[in-house]
């Protein structure tokens, strides 16, 4: 409601950043929130589904991972490079490095059959209870659901001041999910691998604190949705698995943009 309110605001008479032909790039850090989700699991001898499924994202320690460059990628981590084609709308690519865990101890639903494995799981399933634990399953995307997206976002000039303007931002996205699944199923050998997974769609909206420089600091929410029809889920290629969720995310970006014409940085709309 925030965002629509201030999307609303007309600025008569006054300065405005002039954006088109700048590029722009960012880096930040994100916390991630999913909905549960339903896992189909599917190999030699075992096809099988997991309902309601929770899951976390996996938040380091505040230490040098989020400023030294040799760590950076360790953390949840945004980046983006976009240009302004037009004085207010951009075209970017960027990767949101989200990270997903499969709750331990969890109670869920399971249906399916489960033969042929050298585990106490061997049974036929429909509705049944199980609890997730790590000799039955162990589930992450954690060095990152890694979301590949391009996205169209509106630029909106909020309010100067002084060297600083307030702006908003809006727009959506598409891309690929390349996740590296760290997995292990009923017992079988340890996968954590690259590999393209599916794709997703996304909004987003965000706050802009601009100086006249060309440096920036940007507050943003993001929602979509990841769909995952081809995740690996052991070195062998037939043990696959499947899901679906929605995520959200608050984002914390720092960033910088620089015009590749020779326009004054502003001008006017009196």
């Amino acid at each position: 409601m925030l965002f629509l309110s201030l999307s609303s605001i007309t600025l008569i008479g006054q300065t405005q950043p002039q954006q088109k032909g700048k590029l722009y790039f960012y880096w930040g850090w994100n916390k991630s929130i999913y909905s549960n989700s339903t896992i189909h699991f599917k190999g030699n001898d075992y096809s099988f589904r997991l309902e309601n499924v929770k899951a976390t994202d996996k938040q380091s320690k505040v230490s040098l991972d989020y400023i030294n460059p040799a760590k950076m990628t360790i953390a949840q981590y945004n980046f983006r490079i976009g240009y302004y084609f037009k004085e207010n709308w951009s075209i970017s690519f960027g990767n949101d490095h989200m990270k997903y865990v499969v709750t331990q101890g969890q109670q869920v639903e399971i249906t399916g059959h489960i033969g042929s494995t050298e585990t106490v799981y061997n049974s036929d399933y429909d509705h049944n209870k199980i609890e997730i634990k790590e000799d039955f399953l162990k589930f992450e995307h954690t060095d990152g659901l890694n979301y590949e997206n391009i996205e169209l976002r509106h630029f909106s000039n909020l309010k100067p001041l002084g060297k600083w303007n307030i702006n908003l931002i809006e727009g959506f996205g598409m891309g690929i999910s390349l996740p590296k699944t760290n997995s292990k199923l009923l017992g079988k050998a340890r996968n954590d691998e690259f590999h393209l997974a599916g794709y997703g769609a996304n909004v987003v909206a965000a706050l802009q604190l601009a100086h006249t420089k060309g440096f920036f600091m940007q507050a943003e929410t993001k929602g979509g949705f990841i769909n995952m029809p081809d995740i690996l889920t052991s070195p062998e290629s037939i043990d696959r698995a499947r899901q679906n969720f929605f995520f959200f995310q608050y984002n914390l970006v720092f960033g910088y943009q620089f015009s590749l014409t020779k326009k004054a940085a502003f001008n006017s709309n009196l």
